[in-house]
């Protein structure tokens, strides 16, 4: 029996694949536990359209995300902390702190979790730092952590 499933199912397919299972499987499970339906002209239809809407919704972010990397390649972010009198920070310039500046610089969708640090800044300087962006869209940007006096 063909059916559109409503949800992931494991093991099955994920929401809005068109799967052959047995007809017990369907009846007993998936339509008792609304997890799909019967897979007649209609259902497939309005499938197929809200698989070719997501994917166009996920090209069109693909797509902004790419040309914020291009301008993100560009930009340098400026992060101002307290520093002893050798350029040594007090405290440390972590994702949250990169993400911060960045709002202020005018890129707001850049967001803690998406900047990679293999360790903490602890000094003040020009450092080169990678941001994953999107799936498949990572962009290394310029942060220059610059004394506040």
């Amino acid at each position: 029996m063909k059916v559109v499933l409503k949800t992931d199912v494991k093991a099955q397919g994920k929401k809005g694949d068109i799967v052959n299972v047995s007809d017990g499987y369907a009846v007993n499970y998936l339509f008792k536990n609304n997890l799909a339906e019967p897979a007649s002209a209609g259902a497939v239809k309005n499938a197929e359209a809200k698989k070719a809407a997501d994917a166009r919704r996920k090209e069109e972010e693909l797509k902004a995300y790419r040309a914020m990397a291009e301008r993100l390649k560009t930009a340098a972010v400026d992060v101002k902390v307290k520093c002893g009198e050798n350029g040594k920070i007090f405290g440390s310039i972590n994702g949250a702190d990169i993400a911060a500046a960045l709002a202020a610089a005018g890129y707001p969708a850049v967001e803690k979790k998406q900047i990679l640090l293999a360790e903490p800044i602890k000094s003040a300087g020009r450092y080169t730092v990678e941001a994953r962006l999107y799936a498949g869209v990572t962009v290394k940007m310029t942060v220059n952590v610059v004394s506040d006096k």
